[in-house]
C-alpha cells in the first residue's frame, strides 16, 4: 500500500476539538464532517484540502474526547494518511475504526514542510519527501492493520473475515 500527497504540517497536542469543533457534531453525515475539518484552526483546510492530502504532526495528535467524528472528518476531507510523533490511543483506534491510516514517526515532523509532497509505503514503512529527494524509515503497519484499512475499517475487516470464514 503506497499513498502519496501533499503534506498540511500541524504541531503538537492537536486536539479533536480542533479537528472537528463540537458545535457541528450534531451530523452524522461524514461529508458534512469533512466541511468543517480544522473549522477553527485553518479555516482553509476543507475547501483547499485534495484527496491524496496526508497531514504530518508532531506529539500527541488526535488528543482530546474520544470523539470518532475527528478521524471520520479527516478521511472525509480526503486525507489519505496521518503520520505523527505520537498519538492519543483512543485517536489511535478510532483511526483504525473507520480505516484511516496513521503511522508514528518522530523523524517526520523535522523532515517535511507544509506543501511538500511525500510518498508513504505503508508495507515497509518508508516515507519519502518527493520534494526534498530524501526518506526516512519508520515501524510499517502489521498485516491485519493493513487489511483492515484496505477493508474499510474494523466493520468491513469482520463482515470479511467472517464471510470468507464461511466460504472456506
Amino acid at each position: 500500500m503506497k499513498l502519496k500527497g501533499t503534506v498540511w504540517k500541524f504541531g503538537d497536542h492537536i486536539d479533536t476539538d480542533l479537528i472537528i469543533p463540537a458545535r457541528f457534531l450534531n451530523v452524522s453525515d461524514k461529508e458534512e464532517l469533512a466541511k468543517s475539518c480544522f473549522a477553527d484552526a485553518r479555516p482553509d483546510f476543507a475547501k483547499n484540502a485534495k484527496s491524496g492530502g496526508i497531514i504530518v504532526a508532531g506529539e500527541n495528535f488526535g488528543c482530546g474526547s474520544s470523539r470518532e467524528h475527528a478521524p471520520i472528518a479527516i478521511k472525509a476531507a480526503g486525507i489519505e494518511c496521518v503520520i505523527a510523533a505520537s498519538f492519543a490511543r483512543i485517536f489511535y483506534r478510532n483511526a483504525f475504526n473507520i480505516g484511516l491510516p496513521i503511522l508514528e514517526a518522530s523523524v517526520a515532523d523535522d523532515f517535511v514542510e507544509e506543501g511538500d509532497r511525500v510518498s508513504v509505503d505503508l508495507v515497509s514503512g518508508e516515507i519519502r519527501n518527493e520534494t526534498k529527494g530524501k526518506a526516512v524509515q519508520t515501524m510499517p503497519l502489521p498485516p491485519f492493520m493493513r487489511k483492515m484499512v484496505e477493508c474499510g475499517g474494523l466493520v468491513p475487516y469482520i463482515k470479511q473475515k467472517s464471510v470468507n470464514s464461511k466460504e472456506g
